[in-house]
């Protein structure tokens, strides 16, 4: 077997694996949460109803819960693979007809987001193609790119409700009757889509157009338009697995895009019965999603495979490295503006009182008294924002500093990070932050879970590459073969070569998690009220944006402001990986990077 093929084999169990670990998490919903199932039950269909010994055993009589979790979970896993998802706890409706109208609605939303994001990413790369294919100077849009992908869904969904439909009312705000109810929700998921798509290909395509066969092409007079052609096709093989991930960052996102426009999609529908305790209906519809994701990535691999054609398809065809620009003034000021200015708010914030109530000053307008003005309740809005911020930060810095360490522990098994990273990749932050209030209930710290487990195998699958690409350095070598033991080469060399870059890339995905973390508290499963915490403040403000946008703003400004340093953050150009450092031997001290440390000689 070819390493090729091995390593084809390695993802396709890693995805099985992942995938069977989702099934046994959702199958096994009702026992993970530590409530009993019967009393479950009992209240999702009469929260009147006294919890009786006879009652609770006249529900376990019903179901079959005596049977116990592993019996009842061979049950539901086989009338999964039947086609019978159950029937639900609240309306003992069957689960299947109302998962299939669901989807439906998701897929038609999903199909019009995938629509505005391939006509978007056309958009961003058709001046670097064009300019690229004349043998023009390039002009990438790669800035713009960003920071459309840098957009969370429900922040963008919040944007375009309040400017296009509340303000211009060009546009119905929720609902699911036409058309025109389709055009917000598909933007608000296709726009970030499209960023991260047509950032990907206007990075890939510059190192395209400096390959030697273009510069042949040209010669033998082929016009810019066949060039182009073939451009694209060079450099879609390598960036289409990274598609996959946009077709499981649809999945998260329609989440929160069907709550903030009513949509009556799938995810809309999981949930809702996370709310009510329907684990039933809970576990159908979040199958139906990771399925959704799992298929989507498959899709693209076929469509890769087929692109290569047969002679390639064992070969490593990789795109060039794309060029990185230095980070310019521009750039530098953008991440001081984007810092600063919260920073300011923040402290500004903090000298206020979050929880102080008061009737008369209900959503009141800004002034002196109250800068950003007030909420539903009367609560300071300013005050909540800063308060909101020192607690969004702490648990951001916990979550990142226990995926650190973490990745740093996996890291030295490449085998184990390459699968989770896969598993992780098939379930986005919406999905598991469901999944884990199902089990713990809604909360900061279920929510902080939720995000600790999709934000480690990243991190993970970095230290375990320059785990391989260390070990593998010349001056590793020199050292074993001068003597030096594995415990001393891992803490002298190895561990601090790798601690170093994956630290860096955590801090880069601090805006990231605390977005993360956002994004669950606005859709209920984070912090829960009177918290002030940035998310949820913005999903109790949504019921009065006709009357007091001002209370929407200010969090969404603050979120803008973090996906904004987010962006800028991770277009920063990094320094190359790997320890490449000089290796000399001098007497019993190694000198490398120039400093000298002792090695055990071998046969001394």
């Amino acid at each position: 077997m070819t390493a090729l093929s091995s390593a084809r084999a390695g993802v396709l169990i890693a995805r099985a694996g992942g995938l069977a670990a989702v099934v046994a998490v959702i199958g096994l919903l009702p026992w993970l949460s530590g409530r009993d199932p019967a009393l479950s039950v009992l209240r999702a269909r009469s929260a009147e109803q006294e919890p009786t010994v006879e009652a609770l055993e006249s529900v376990r009589r019903e179901l079959g819960l005596d049977a116990g979790p592993v019996a009842l979970f061979g049950d539901w896993l086989g009338g999964v693979l039947r086609g019978d998802l159950g029937r639900s706890w609240v309306d003992g409706a069957e689960v299947l007809p109302g998962v299939l109208a669901a989807l439906g609605v998701s897929l038609t939303l999903m199909g019009a987001a995938l629509v505005v994001a391939l006509l978007l990413a056309g958009g961003l790369c058709a001046s670097t193609l064009v300019r690229g294919a004349r043998g023009t100077a390039r002009g990438g849009t790669g800035a713009v790119a960003a920071v459309l992908a840098g957009l969370p869904e429900f922040l963008l969904a919040t944007l375009l409700l309040v400017v296009l439909s509340v303000w211009l009312g060009w546009l119905p705000p929720y609902g699911w009757q036409g058309p025109q109810h389709l055009v917000l929700p598909a933007l608000a998921l296709g726009i970030p889509a499209g960023g991260v798509l047509g950032r990907l290909v206007d990075d890939a395509l510059p190192a395209v157009f400096e390959e030697r066969w273009v510069v042949l092409w040209r010669s033998w007079g082929c016009s810019p338009a066949v060039i182009g052609r073939a451009a694209v096709r060079r450099a879609l093989p390598a960036v289409l697995p990274q598609f996959g991930l946009v077709a499981v960052g649809l999945t998260g996102g329609a989440v929160a895009v069907e709550v903030v426009f009513a949509v009556p999609g799938l995810g809309r529908t999981a949930l809702g019965s996370a709310e009510s305790q329907d684990l039933p209906l809970l576990q159908g519809s979040v199958l139906a999603l990771v399925l959704l994701g799992l298929v989507g990535g498959v899709l693209v691999a076929g469509v890769r495979r087929r692109m290569l054609g047969p002679a390639l398809r064992d070969a490593a065809l990789s795109a060039p490295p794309p060029v990185r620009v230095p980070a310019g003034r521009l750039h530098r000021v953008v991440v001081a503006v984007s810092a600063a200015v919260p920073a300011a708010v923040i402290c500004w914030g903090l000298l206020g009182e979050p929880l102080r109530l008061n009737a008369v000053a209900r959503l009141s307008p800004p002034s002196w008294a109250h800068p950003l003005g007030t909420d539903s309740l009367g609560r300071d809005v300013l005050a909540r924002v800063g308060h909101g911020a020192a607690a969004t930060l702490a648990v951001t810095l916990l979550v990142c500093l226990v995926s650190f360490v973490v990745a740093m522990a996996i890291g030295f098994l490449p085998g184990l990070a390459e699968g989770a990273a896969e598993t992780a990749n098939a379930v986005p932050p919406v999905i598991a932050g469901i999944l884990v209030a199902a089990i713990v209930g809604p909360g900061p710290v279920g929510a902080s879970i939720a995000v600790a487990l999709v934000s480690w195998p990243a991190l993970a699958s970095h230290a375990a590459a320059l785990v391989q690409e260390i070990r593998a350095t010349t001056h590793i070598e020199a050292l074993r073969a001068l003597g030096a033991g594995p415990t001393w080469i891992l803490t002298r060399h190895v561990l601090p070569a790798v601690a170093g870059p994956v630290a860096r890339h955590a801090v880069l995905r601090l805006p990231g998690i605390a977005l993360a973390l956002a994004s669950l508290g606005f859709l209920g499963l984070g912090a829960q009220p009177p918290a002030p915490e940035w998310g949820l403040m913005l999903a109790e403000s949504l019921p009065y944006l006709e009357r007091a946008p001002w209370a929407a703003l200010a969090p969404t400004a603050m979120l803008l402001f973090l996906a904004t340093l987010a962006v800028s953050l991770s277009t920063l150009p990094t320094p190359p990986t790997g320890d490449r450092r000089a290796v000399r031997h001098r007497g019993r001290r190694l000198v490398t990077g120039g400093r000298a440390y002792p090695v055990r000689m071998s046969g001394r």
